[in-house]
């Protein structure tokens, strides 16, 4: 029997080609993503754990938040802590770190990097050992500094050059007196990094006489773990906190493998969907085999093999072709995780060197999957041939799908598919967290269920199309018929393209509803013209306030000011306001009360006003940093949003208690309205900073539509895997049925149909199949758009469904498109039969 199988294997090698490829595709993304995450996250440990060298010990500020109504602080690192450290016995010497976000512009003005990987620092001494100049010498005084090597080769700077860089606020002009190189992650990944002398960093990033970090370096022959238990003893214990630099790296490395966790999850998601289509072909493709050698099963039977012997056998087949496509797959996959890399270096997104990875676990992976799935697409029309009795198959009797097996198939179907809508439709009334899972499980109900009543359908929505059909005469009429002369196997083919059409409706459906909430939200909320803030997302000098309010054509200017307190215990963070001016600059939909702030009055979003129990007319004491409490009142409630949510209270009663103050965000009313001369002059006032975001209403849609897009984009790309697997067993399908029906087609031709006939017939019929499952996909994807639309409707009152009728008639065209070329090769070759030949075929 194993003999048996391999020469079958050999025998059909042409016809189980296109179930390799689409195993091989499968298997070929998942390995793929395995070498491209590992390589990755390897390339990214090794440059971390680098980056460590120099340090033996980091001490860092014990930052424990205070009980009772007091906001905790973190202790400062003051220049004796780092003089005490650098006397501890086993220290060889101790750096001060001071770090913050430093923005660099091009040329052209524009920021460098990607902002929140755009950093700044200081340079120790005249020789930092973290930091190995390649050319100039070390910065000194608050004219001068340094920057990376990878920033200066972007931008083209050299030393000598002066170049614009902004701390939260004022641009300053530096001459670069020094170019290095760093192992630093966040350089790696596309940022940039700038340095000061010591002096010079702690009074920009506001830090005079004291350290974000001490790095103690060990001397020769002591250890770090015995160097930590040195600075434990020496330093205060309730200040500062000591940590191995070893510790550090595998810290930092488990924070890589983590965050690359996710994106390995993502990718393998797509993969899983590639073979779940896959399976679907698989499946097909043994059934069709399978049935085609029904007389040569049954002799097998009747010469004494028995059903195990003959489900084995179609087995083995499987296992053999697994075997192929999985190491094929894992050859392509590593040619696709090299090919990633590369591409993430084109996109310009910079990865540290090192090797490709491909790692023990990647190998068995690959395979296993390959031969696996294979198998199991295999095992069910194996077993179904071996059940055919011996002499039914001899005399060319199918076992047709009996009554009972429809009934129970349609019933199971739709057992499936109401549950599935019932746990859809019940998640929709549930809070978007809460509603999660049960939405991700009834969209796997409804889809196993349309999966098994789609021969149940394939019949009347096949049967809509016929009015068309007659227009092109008998090709067309025979199309409709051979499409559904075999409902399961339409079914099947049809199902492929189904799931990978479901998901690309569905994640466009809710991209365009999300983008015209987030528009209406924008607009609906906010009065302002314009919305200034850092674009790494940090904390905006006050100056930038003043700064806007000096300028001609601005008539007022509120910042949102967070700020921490402490209320019934408990930390909670107020935002600052120009009590005077913010009715001006917002329009918020008010609950309850009357929309005041200042002189101890505030107002309260909806969901915090809830878990409080507040009410307008409630008082509650917040404790600020200062140690100082203020007693406020709650004048009104209003809905918040994804903009504009939480306590807010008048600055002018705020500010005094803060230590540093600082704004999230400035929002800006100008006398002539939104234009491109008044944000012109907004940004001139603010000197042309590359650190700072001036974003009119539109702009800021524009920025969150253009993340939508790309998101999309990726997404699309992803799921092109599982249409290209689809269009393989569209291709398979009308193979097979060609092989199938060569004597039927002969017979056609001997009675007058002509070649062109033949090839229109098999193109029609491979059209409707994949029309039948465009339709199929784009009405659950719709459905699937408008539940999780509705799940987010919780968290977002602005939420509205958008339908994009232009997108899904892209898509039907593009299913259209994909019958009609996966038809090409099936078609000539149905074309080319020749007729006595097909005639005398069995």
């Amino acid at each position: 029997m194993f003999r048996t199988a391999l020469r079958n294997v050999l025998a059909h090698k042409a016809r189980l080609l296109m179930t390799v490829l689409a195993v091989m595709l499968g298997v070929a993304f998942v390995s793929g993503t395995l070498v491209f995450t590992n390589t990755i996250s390897n390339a990214y440990q090794n440059s971390s754990a680098k980056g460590f060298d120099q340090v033996d010990v980091a001490v860092q500020s014990d930052y424990q938040e205070s009980k009772g109504n007091t906001v905790g602080k973190a202790p400062e690192l003051t220049q004796a802590l780092l003089d005490r450290s650098a006397r501890t016995p086993g220290a060889a010497s101790a750096i001060g770190v001071v770090s913050g976000f430093t923005a660099i512009a091009d040329k052209d003005g524009k920021l460098i990097g990607g902002g929140f990987q755009s950093q700044g620092g200081n340079y120790w001494g005249d020789k930092d050992p973290r930091y190995p100049l390649v050319e100039g010498a070390a910065p000194s005084g608050a004219d001068q500094v340094a920057i990376d090597s990878e920033t200066a080769d972007r931008a083209g700077y050299e030393v000598g050059d002066k170049v614009r860089i902004s701390i939260d606020g004022p641009v300053l002009s530096p001459t670069v007196t020094g170019i290095f190189t760093t192992d630093d992650g966040n350089v790696a990944a596309g940022g940039s990094l700038a340095l000061f002398d010591t002096a010079t960093a702690q009074k920009l990033f506001g830090k005079t006489g004291t350290y974000d970090e001490i790095d103690v370096k060990a001397a020769a022959g002591t250890s770090q773990t015995a160097l930590k238990a040195a600075l434990d003893k020496s330093l205060p214990s309730d200040v500062v906190e000591t940590t191995t630099g070893k510790e550090l790296a595998d810290n930092q490395a488990e924070l890589i493998s983590s965050q690359m966790s996710g994106l390995k999850q993502g990718l393998l998601v797509f993969a899983g969907i590639a073979l779940f289509v896959g399976t679907f072909i698989i499946a097909n493709t043994f059934t069709m085999l399978v049935a085609q050698r029904t007389k040569e099963l049954a002799l097998l039977r009747a010469v004494g093999a028995s059903r195990r012997q003959v489900t084995r056998s179609v087995l083995i087949e499987a296992f053999v072709v697994g075997t192929v496509a999985g190491v094929t797959g894992l050859v392509a996959g590593v040619g696709i995780g090299a090919g990633l890399r590369s591409l993430m270096g084109t996109l310009g997104a910079t990865v540290p060197d090192g090797p490709l990875i491909i790692s023990g676990s990647t190998v068995a992976t690959a395979l296993a999957v390959g031969v696996l799935i294979t198998m199991l697409a295999a095992w069910l029309p194996g077993r179904r041939a071996a059940k055919i009795p011996p002499v039914a198959a001899m005399s060319s009797v199918h076992a047709q799908a009996t009554t009972k097996s429809l009934v129970l198939r349609n019933t199971l179907g739709a057992l499936f598919a109401g549950a599935g809508v019932a746990v859809v439709l019940a998640a929709t009334t549930m809070d978007g967290s809460d509603g999660q899972a049960p939405m991700g499980l009834g969209a796997v109900l409804l889809i196993i269920g349309v999966f098994i009543l789609t021969p149940l359908l394939s019949r009347p929505l096949i049967a809509a199309a016929a009015p068309v059909l007659r227009i092109f005469g008998t090709a067309g009429k025979l199309a409709r018929q051979n499409s559904v002369r075999n409902p399961r196997r339409t079914a099947a083919t049809a199902s492929a393209l189904m799931i990978g059409l479901t998901l690309i409706t569905g994640m466009t459906v809710m991209a365009g509803s999300l983008q015209k909430s987030i528009d209406k939200m924008a607009s609906s909320a906010i009065r302002a013209d314009y919305i200034v803030s850092m674009a790494n997302g940090n904390e905006l000098s006050t100056d930038v306030d003043r700064k806007l309010n000096a300028t001609d054509g601005v008539t007022v200017t509120s910042p949102l000011r967070n700020a921490p307190s402490r209320i019934d215990g408990e930390t909670e963070y107020l935002t600052g306001v120009n009590g005077a001016a913010i009715a001006e600059l917002t329009k918020l939909k008010v609950d309850s009360g009357r929309f005041e702030v200042g002189g101890g009055q505030v107002v309260v979003d909806s969901d915090t006003a809830k878990s409080r129990g507040w009410t307008a007319g409630s008082t509650f004491t917040a404790h600020y940093e200062d140690g100082k409490a203020q007693k406020l009142t709650v004048s009104a409630v209003y809905e918040g949003n994804e903009l504009i949510s939480g306590i807010m209270v008048d600055n002018k009663g705020l500010t005094p208690h803060l230590t540093d103050p600082a704004d999230m965000q400035v929002l800006v009313k100008t006398a002539d309205g939104a234009s491109d001369a008044t944000k012109d002059r907004l940004e001139k006032a603010l000197g042309t900073n590359p650190a700072i975001k001036v974003q009119s209403k539109q702009d800021l849609s524009d920025d969150i539509a253009q993340m939508f897009t790309l998101m999309l984009n990726m997404l699309y790309g992803l799921l092109a895997m599982a249409v290209i697997v689809a269009v393989l067993g569209v291709i398979n399908t009308l193979a097979m049925s060609v092989f199938e029906r060569s004597q039927e087609i002969g017979m056609l031709r001997a009675i007058g149909l002509d070649r062109k006939g033949v090839k229109r017939m098999v193109r029609l019929e491979s059209l409707v199949i994949s029309l039948f499952g465009g339709v199929l996909g784009i009405g659950l994807g719709v459905f699937f758009g408008w539940a999780a639309g509705e799940l987010l409707g919780t968290k977002m009152a602005t939420y509205e469904l958008v339908l994009p009728w232009t997108r899904m008639g892209v898509f039907l065209l593009g299913a259209a498109l994909v019958g009609v070329l996966a038809a090409l090769w099936p078609a000539r070759r149905a074309a080319r039969l020749n007729m006595l030949s097909a005639i005398k075929a069995e």
